[in-house]
């Protein structure tokens, strides 16, 4: 008769073994369930626009979609761009199925969503969510698309600010005759450096901080997300500053062919950009304090009232012109109305 042990040793032995067969069965059958959404994914290109190329902050928040993107079933293939335009050219002529841009170079493909920099619009982060947060509901889904291009995300990159050589420049009236750095492409900017008699020098997204910082223009326009990556400080040093009013909102947009998508993947990816808002604007935040307290210029009740009646007649006569959407800016209307009663434009119903 076997002994205990002996019957204990025996019927022991083969437990190791299966137990690795069951550990590679369940690595496998795990291997296979993750694999799935990869394998049956369409591919699609995702042309992405960073001033800093693949290692920029921008470039690196959107291969947290491409994760994303995963369970909506589609794999997108990140291609970085640091030349904007090109971007854009490559979008149009099908080289691209979706393409992530600042919401100036968006206005090609939407102008509903492009109007949202319009100057003096959108003045604080608060007023921003708010008004993204509604956009993104499926009830707007009609507004976000036009022809065969569909808005599918907008991300906050931050309040546009004057950055200024020197400081004597604090208003609309010191501001005449005075060299601004200007996207050439962009009317809205165009059109208020007329509007404050200035002279608008041509500059791109890669030369305008060159200008600045080289003194060929007196002042520049950005979001602070600018100023250490293209060493604005340069340009600021010793006698200039940053403006802390905030002149408009930039964002940046993603845009797709929405026919080489199916019909739920601009509304999944609209919301997964709104919730990602908070994240977006902490890299903002970060930036805005990396700009020392004393550059900041603080302007006076009436210098900050000068800016809101000029920039309230840019966006009417940029209205006029067909460039601005009367339903986007009658939106911006509304959401600085709900968040200040008192304004003395919310008398009337309409920009």
């Amino acid at each position: 008769m076997k002994t205990e042990s002996e019957i204990t040793t025996r019927t022991e032995l083969p437990v190791p073994q299966s137990r690795r067969w069951a550990s590679a069965a369940a690595l496998a059958l795990s291997a296979a369930v993750f694999s799935v959404p990869s394998l049956a994914a369409e591919s699609r290109s995702f042309c992405i626009f960073d001033p800093l190329g693949a290692s920029g902050p921008v470039f690196n928040q959107m291969k947290a979609m491409k994760v994303q993107a995963l369970s909506w079933g589609f794999s997108l293939d990140l291609q970085p761009y640091t030349d904007e335009a090109v971007a854009a050219n490559d979008f149009r002529a099908n080289q691209c199925d979706a393409v992530l841009l600042t919401d100036i170079r968006a206005r090609d493909f939407n102008k509903f969503t492009a109007t949202l920099v319009a100057l003096g619009a959108i003045p604080s982060d608060d007023e921003l969510k708010m008004l993204l947060g509604s956009i993104s509901q499926p009830k707007a889904g009609k507004l976000m698309r036009s022809g065969d291009y569909e808005i599918a995300g907008i991300m906050p990159a931050g309040g546009v600010y004057v950055f200024t050589r020197d400081k004597a420049i604090h208003n609309v009236e010191t501001i005449q005759g005075k060299k601004i750095a200007t996207f050439d492409y962009d009317p809205a900017a165009m059109t208020m450096v007329q509007h404050v008699g200035a002279s608008a020098v041509p500059a791109t997204p890669s030369s305008f901080a060159g200008k600045f910082n080289n003194g060929s223009v007196d002042v520049a326009y950005a979001p602070a997300i600018a100023y250490k990556p293209l060493e604005m400080y340069k340009g600021v040093e010793p006698h200039g500053g940053v403006y802390s009013y905030k002149f408009a909102q930039m964002t940046f947009q993603m845009v797709i062919n929405h026919t080489k998508f199916d019909t739920e993947f601009g509304q999944h990816a609209r919301e997964y950009f709104f919730s990602k808002f908070d994240e977006s604007l902490e890299a903002v935040k970060v930036a805005e304090a990396d700009i020392p307290n004393e550059y900041w210029i603080h302007p006076s009740k009436k210098d900050a009232a000068g800016f809101d009646n000029t920039l309230k007649g840019v966006r009417v006569a940029l209205r006029e012109q067909g460039i601005y959407d009367p339903k986007a800016l009658n939106l911006m209307l509304k959401v600085r109305c709900k968040t200040d009663p008192t304004r003395a434009e919310c008398t009337s119903k309409t920009e």
